[in-house]
């Protein structure tokens, strides 16, 4: 009688080990990818920028400046808050604290009482901070080798309006357009981005009963930049477009074009516009379908100064301009219209902070040339290059910080951390 032995099985996981837990560790940091972050402000000389483009004066017994209440908020949001208070918890890190110099930090209440203080003159001043900024990364790009967009005499620009709904009673806001949450009050931002870096040119914080183009003219003299092309939103576009003369576009089944030249009012003088249009099958379940042969397009219209065809300018557009989704990103990711108080021109003080937090992100993905940290969304970055654990360590008159050996990515994690370094 043969005697069989019972194979042990395969396992991938043993029995867990015992653990004793001590709470002992000192200068411990569990986002130690935002040390970078504070370094790069510095190196780009942020404080002393916002002391020569925001005029904003406190009592002579103040601990805390404008400047101090910005950058609390803006690396806040880098890290992930998603409210004022958020932000203070974020940086009762005691290792971030000890790198950004803090000495003592603010309290909600006294952030909220600091940003209440601001007036028009201040807002729009945030909003030329944001200009001088970029134009010290830019200058800075073109030194490093990076980029050349500084030297570009035309800057493709995709100017978008969103909508932010608001719960509560929140001052500004307004019932209007809302198609997430109908009739609910909200927030309706008008921001401009550069499709070359994908950072935030100009925003404005606007109420929610704000028509998609209010303001434009006065929003686009502001930033001061030439639109070779841009997507149109004309009240009866479709009933404009339907009295062109359409012809086939070679080799693009199903598609038509027209040219026409258009005076809308309040315009001085007429425009060229392009326009393409597709085909489109009507719906089986449409409810004269089986009485007619009803024809239905999707069209596409813009208005350009450049000698495209309608459909090079329909390519052109559809390649470049993706603000649709840089918008999404701001308000999902970075907070962009999330932080508010009881007060509009306080919301919009922290606007323009959830503005500077999204570019800071584009700027240094800009300086490090890397590709990839190009591509990342705001959350991938904090995902993989934020929240990374560190260890202070002191001595000699010196800080240094302590990091795992190994990263997923360390080609992106070595540039993050060379942004830290001066220019």
């Amino acid at each position: 009688m043969s005697k069989t032995t019972a194979r042990k099985p395969k396992t991938a996981r043993k029995a867990s080990a015992k653990i004793r837990y001590e709470s002992t560790g000192r200068n411990l940091t569990s986002q130690a990818g935002l040390i970078p972050v504070i370094k790069f402000l510095d190196a780009l000389g942020f404080s002393g920028l916002f002391g020569s483009q925001v005029h904003h004066q406190r009592a002579d017994n103040a601990q805390y400046q404008l400047v101090d209440a910005v950058f609390l908020v803006l690396v806040g949001l880098l890290g992930g808050a998603r409210s004022i208070s958020q932000c203070v918890v974020l940086w009762s890190d005691g290792v971030l604290q000890r790198v950004a110099g803090w000495l003592r930090l603010p309290d909600e209440s006294t952030l909220g009482r600091l940003f209440k203080e601001l007036t028009e003159r201040h807002i729009s001043e945030l909003e030329t901070l944001v200009h001088a900024v970029r134009k010290r990364v830019w200058a800075r790009a073109l030194r490093a080798g990076r980029s050349r967009i500084a030297l570009q005499c035309q800057k493709w620009v995709d100017a978008d309006s969103s909508v932010k709904t608001v719960y509560g009673r929140q001052q500004g806001t307004a019932k209007g357009y809302n198609p997430h949450k109908r009739g609910a009050p909200s927030y309706h931002p008008l921001l401009a981005f550069c499709t070359d870096t994908k950072e935030i040119l100009q925003a404005w914080l606007r109420t929610g009963s704000a028509y998609t183009s209010n303001g434009i003219v006065e929003f686009m003299k502001q930033l001061l930049a030439q639109l070779p092309l841009i997507k149109v939103k004309l009240k009866g576009l479709a009933q404009l477009l339907a009295q062109q003369h359409w012809t086939p576009i070679r080799r693009q089944p199903g598609w038509e074009q027209c040219e026409f030249q258009y005076q809308a009012n309040g315009w001085r003088h007429p425009r060229f516009f392009v326009a393409v249009r597709c085909r489109m099958e009507c719906a089986d379940d449409h409810p004269q379908g089986e009485l007619l042969a009803l024809e239905h397009y999707e069209s596409f219209c813009y208005v350009t100064t450049e000698p495209l065809s309608p459909w090079q300018a329909h390519r052109t557009y559809g390649e470049r301009a993706t603000s649709e989704t840089w918008i999404e990103e701001a308000k999902s990711q970075m907070g962009l219209a999330h932080l508010k108080t009881d007060n509009f021109l306080a919301n919009a003080a922290l606007f323009q902070c959830a503005v500077l937090a999204y570019n800071t992100a584009r700027w240094m993905a800009l300086l490090s040339g890397n590709a990839t940290l190009k591509r990342w969304e705001p959350q991938t970055i904090r995902i993989f290059l934020i929240r990374v654990a560190g260890k202070l360590l002191t001595g000699a008159n010196q800080l240094r910080i302590k990091l795992p050996r190994q990263h997923l990515h360390p080609k992106v994690w070595e540039d993050w951390l060379a942004l830290s370094q001066p220019a």
